[in-house]
């Protein structure tokens, strides 16, 4: 088997585009929600009334144990069909799978940003719950203020290996058919049936974006031990 070399460096700019236009930007906006997502839910699951409680975690439940692939193709179910659009007919199919990728991601990730979250509220000592309830200082600020900066601290280097594992996840865009790197890759490689090529150039580009980011979680980590 011969590796055309040649065209492996020509498909590096096409591949690089659909990495910064659609992995890059899943990613990135799938983690800043499902951060904010995940800190929601943990959030609740230790001060709503149990009648709420339950079923949120038992939806939680439901959506960490269930395949992301699957939940994509149910998003699709429910918003679009592969000819055509039934619910947004004036809007580009790019546009809303790209919208249903962020939503779908934001929220199975979510779910796991939830348990690093509710394990480092509860690393926090039940001195500093006790010495805030003396204090009479009102709920919402003993969580803004004592509980949440030191449950961060906890958990940033989870939540940043729970992005990285959303980076490496964006291939299964494939089967809503948003148009990823892979699936560039897949189309390059198609036309000219050169797939060793291809594929080793999306491999490179993945890991050239997730190596230093692995390096800066372990860093980060290394940084926030107490």
């Amino acid at each position: 088997m011969e590796f055309d070399l040649e065209f492996a460096l020509e498909t590096v700019g096409p591949l690089l585009m659909a990495f910064l236009q659609v992995t890059l930007v899943v990613t990135v906006a799938g983690s800043v929600i499902a951060s904010l997502l995940g800190l929601i839910w943990a959030v609740g699951q230790r001060e709503l009334p149990t009648p709420i409680r339950l079923p949120l975690t038992w939806v939680l439940d439901v959506i960490r144990m269930t395949p992301l692939p699957l939940q994509l193709l149910f998003a699709v179910a429910i918003f679009i069909s592969f000819d055509g659009y039934r619910k947004f007919p004036d809007t580009d199919v790019e546009t809303i799978g790209m919208i249903l990728g962020v939503a779908v991601f934001a929220i199975h990730y979510s779910t796991y940003m939830a348990e690093s979250y509710r394990a480092g509220i509860e690393s926090i000592r039940p001195g500093q719950w006790e010495a805030a309830t003396a204090l009479s200082l009102p709920r919402a600020r003993v969580w803004r203020a004592v509980i949440i900066p030191q449950a961060l601290r906890a958990t940033l280097p989870s939540l940043g290996n729970w992005a990285i594992a959303m980076f490496k996840d964006t291939p299964f865009l494939l089967v809503i058919l948003v148009p990823e790197m892979v699936a560039k890759a897949k189309q390059l490689g198609g036309a000219s049936y050169q797939y060793t090529e291809v594929f080793t150039v999306a491999g490179l580009i993945f890991l050239a974006a997730s190596y230093p980011t692995a390096v800066l979680m372990r860093k980060l980590e290394k940084k926030l031990v107490y």
